[in-house]
């Protein structure tokens, strides 16, 4: 087995442990694969293992990586901050993406989803811990946004996303993800999804109802930002 299919294997594991740890089906707990920063053959060996869903935050290199892998059957997760500037290739390429927090990227991505393709699935980045290096909407401006994405076409809103503030305090980190949690069932929409949870958290993330936790050092290894695509 190789490397990669070990760490798949293990962090599986732990998905399965800890929603039956919180009650919870594991199948309703989506492995999101971060891979960033990883060759294109890293994810055709993660693909291999039983992954289907890659999360990437750099649109050239994700598009590059796209090119190589066309043979598989993949679903592409955007999941980086949005310049205005690269709506265009994101609502033509990918199947979801994770981090809208302004009205304008949505409306750019609704305009910009050829007709052929099935909506969009979107979620909402919400900044729960308020830290002013991090995107995302503020929580008390979640709900008329909410509501003005999921009135847009060729979109589909999804739910909400967060990337708390790091800590090793498992309370600590289950009260940031209660936290969209509660956002999330504030909202009068149907919404099914919560993206939050990676390496280090996933445990209390599931807990507290995450959907899809977004793993890539525990599945690929610490990532090298020099070494190119």
């Amino acid at each position: 087995m190789s490397t990669i299919a070990n760490n798949i294997a293990k962090v599986a594991a732990r998905i399965r442990e800890a929603a039956q740890a919180a009650g919870r089906t594991p199948s309703a707990v989506g492995l999101l694969a971060v891979s960033k920063t990883q060759p294109a053959a890293a994810i055709r060996e993660a693909f291999a293992a039983g992954v289907g869903d890659f999360g990437e935050n750099y649109l050239q290199e994700a598009l590059d990586k796209q090119a190589q892998l066309g043979d598989l059957a993949l679903t592409w997760h955007f999941i980086g901050p949005i310049q205005s500037n690269k709506t265009k290739p994101i609502a033509e390429h990918f199947d979801w993406v994770h981090s809208v927090d302004r009205l304008k990227i949505a409306q750019r991505l609704s305009a910009q989803r050829p007709a052929h393709l099935p909506p969009l699935n979107l979620c909402l980045q919400v900044n729960v811990s308020g830290e002013a290096s991090k995107s995302g909407c503020a929580p008390e401006d979640v709900t008329a946004l909410a509501e003005s994405v999921a009135a847009l076409p060729n979109l589909r809103l999804r739910g909400l996303m967060c990337i708390p503030a790091p800590t090793d305090d498992p309370q600590e980190q289950r009260a940031a993800f209660a936290r969209l949690r509660h956002l999330k069932d504030s909202l009068d929409l149907p919404l099914d999804t919560l993206s939050m949870g990676m390496s280090q958290d996933l445990e209390a993330a599931i807990a507290e109802g995450a959907t899809w936790v977004r793993i890539g050092t525990a599945l690929f290894g610490a990532r090298d930002y020099g070494r190119p695509a």
